[in-house]
């Protein structure tokens, strides 16, 4: 299978962080609070994958080499797991599965609020991010999948909430993404230049 030892490769590389993460709570490396640090890891975790995502189609412009484009989905599939992990040990090491505190913890924090959407989101993108859907869907399927930006914005929305007193760790994100989303635009992305051009084919 073409790009085989590349998908494995980022198989692998999306995969052992949360497992990595796991243990060190396992082995009590992540100070008192494990179960916040570990949410706040898997939250952060989510927005990088996804601004990765973003990175592909820039990446096989520049580069020209089409085995960005062929990680894309697994790398968006892979955020969307993610910010399941962080959905799941926020419920359970914040709420301790207390779902009567869920509606408290909406009306103190809206940006549960935020968040929840933005997983939403990344939910409608995963469930139709196959072929099946693709062919389905047709000319929407496209439309669709321009949520990803609406996530990104709700994602920097959401971390911003959070960490409001040190903007520093943020600015970064934000930045990155704003210039990921700036890459978007078609007259933008007809002005990415190819580092690499084939070479034309000499007639003997």
């Amino acid at each position: 299978m073409k790009f085989a030892l590349w998908r494995i490769g980022v198989f692998i590389a999306a995969a052992i962080w949360p497992l990595y993460w796991l243990y060190e709570a396992w082995s009590f490396a992540l100070g008192p609070d494990p179960g916040k640090v570990l949410v706040d890891r898997l939250g952060l975790g989510t927005l990088v994958l996804l601004l990765v995502t973003l990175c592909m189609t820039p990446m096989q412009k520049l580069t020209g080499w089409p085995g960005w484009i062929a990680v894309r989905r697994q790398i968006g599939l892979w955020c969307f797991a993610y910010v399941v992990l962080h959905l799941c040990a926020y419920l359970f090491f914040v709420l301790g599965l207390d779902w009567s505190q869920l509606g408290v913890e909406l009306s103190k924090r809206p940006y549960i609020i935020v968040g929840s959407l933005g997983a939403l989101c990344l939910l409608a993108l995963a469930v139709t991010s196959n072929r099946y859907s693709q062919r389905r869907m047709g000319a929407s399927w496209k439309k669709l999948h321009r949520l990803v930006y609406v996530v990104v914005g709700l994602g920097l929305l959401h971390m911003l909430w959070i960490v409001r007193a040190d903007l520093k760790e943020w600015s970064i994100y934000a930045f990155i993404g704003a210039c990921l989303l700036l890459l978007r635009i078609p007259p933008v992305m007809r002005r990415i230049p190819r580092l690499y051009k084939k070479k034309p084919v000499v007639a003997t």
